[in-house]
């Protein structure tokens, strides 16, 4: 488990404000595996591959390498990277 401790200067609530700003990047980050994930499903559709599938090939060198697959991987390992980030954002406890 990770602790952080925040400390003012001001006489201001903080717990309010980085509240908003967990939900605010929670927000960002939905949007962002929204747009990966529409953005694989292209790749899914155009190859006839689940993306499973194509890595699986792709790694074992059973497919070309070219700029538009290594557009896929990248793809994947930023939808991996966004859904991290988002669930260790939604796993945060505010102590009382």
């Amino acid at each position: 488990m990770t602790e952080l401790t925040l400390i003012s200067p001001r006489q201001y609530p903080l717990r309010p404000l980085v509240e908003a700003a967990l939900r605010n990047e929670l927000r960002v980050l939905q949007a962002g595996i929204e747009r990966t994930e529409r953005r694989i499903r292209t790749f899914e559709a155009r190859y006839g591959l689940s993306s499973e599938e194509f890595l699986r090939r792709y790694e074992d060198d059973e497919m070309e390498e070219t700029l538009e697959l290594a557009e896929w991987v990248g793809e994947w390992r930023l939808l991996a990277s966004l859904r991290e980030r988002s669930e260790v954002l939604r796993e945060i406890r505010f102590a009382n």
